[in-house]
């Protein structure tokens, strides 16, 4: 889920301990484009689920030089760094629990219950299954985790209002130092 095809997954291989090494969890990553000009794209945080602009710029310039070495993409292709951003994809199990109580949407690769998609609020974790409590429904739903093919946040205004402590937290910390 944190890649979609079997070069990126190729990749992934390649830069996951890259941006380890740099402090950084790669969130997801996604080569778009057709054989001309291409896009790589990679989503990551650090430890503390946070990517600043200075994090961009570090981790694009490791991922560059070890790109540039192995040269893993035929052609050429711009390079793409950013945060996951506050509606983000929801691609590991630990993002699961980590957002658990925030709604999200899920689309999976059969059909479960009549349908692909789901959307509810996240209930965390239940060993390979992803707990998510659908409108209308009493009982918790378990998903398996590797039907998931697609997780995203919903933007609702708790997940705004966590958006802006987590920013008022780093820009007090950042004036203490």
């Amino acid at each position: 889920m944190r890649g979609k095809t079997a070069e990126d997954a190729r990749l992934l291989e390649l830069l996951d301990p890259v941006a380890e090494a740099a402090g950084y969890g790669i969130v997801r990553l996604r080569l778009m484009g057709g054989s001309e000009k291409r896009r790589l794209q990679i989503m990551a945080e650090d430890a503390n689920g946070e990517m600043l602009i200075e994090d961009c710029a570090k981790l694009s310039r490791a991922i560059s030089e070890v790109m540039d070495a192995a040269d893993p993409i035929a052609g050429e292709y711009t390079l793409e760094v950013s945060s996951p951003g506050v509606d983000r994809p929801l691609t590991r199990k630990e993002d699961f629990e980590t957002y658990e109580g925030y709604e999200a949407r899920l689309e999976l690769d059969r059909l479960a219950e009549g349908r692909k998609r789901f959307r509810g609020v996240l209930a965390g974790v239940d060993g390979d299954n992803i707990a998510i409590d659908l409108e209308g429904e009493e009982e918790t739903t378990l998903i398996p985790f590797a039907w998931i093919v697609e997780a995203k946040l919903v933007m609702t205004d708790e997940l705004m209002k966590r958006g802006a402590q987590s920013r008022a937290a780093r820009l007090q910390q950042q004036d203490t130092e």
